[in-house]
């Protein structure tokens, strides 16, 4: 289970291995995070209830890609955790809790704004394991 930020000259291009689909969604949601703030420095004072849906799983990643931001910067929530299952019944849905605290771009060292997920060289290969790697527009 790993993130990493490969080299782009503008925007972020993460992948992301994992074990299992929830585990993939899950290191997915903590490197948009912490590409954002420290996500170690922020508490779990409230929770805000969201969800995420897509036609098939490039669709539901790119829902999730872009949630996730959504709360964190028009919302202006910081988010230290987040709760979730994903469920398929025709297409993919993701119900979730974040848990964090209104974002305080000081103490919680914001770093940079994400514009929008794209499905620019998006990539998902569900074997063995989950792989998956995209492109965020800063």
């Amino acid at each position: 289970m790993s993130y990493k930020f490969l080299d782009h000259a503008t925007d972020a291009i993460i992948e992301v291995t994992a074990k299992d689909l929830k585990e993939a969604f899950s290191v997915t949601a903590d490197a948009v995070i912490n590409l954002t703030l420290d996500q170690n420095k922020v508490e779990e004072k409230e929770q805000k209830e969201f969800s995420a849906n897509g036609k098939d799983l490039r669709y539901l990643l790119f829902s999730w890609l872009e949630e996730i931001p959504f709360i964190l910067i028009t919302e202006g929530f910081a988010i230290k955790r987040i709760e979730f299952d994903i469920k398929q019944n025709g297409e993919y849905v993701i119900n979730a809790k974040a848990y964090g605290e209104s974002l305080d771009v000081k103490k919680h060292n914001f770093k940079v704004e994400i514009k929008a997920p794209t499905f620019y060289d998006m990539e998902i290969k569900h074997e063995n394991g989950v792989y998956m790697r995209f492109l965020l527009d800063l």
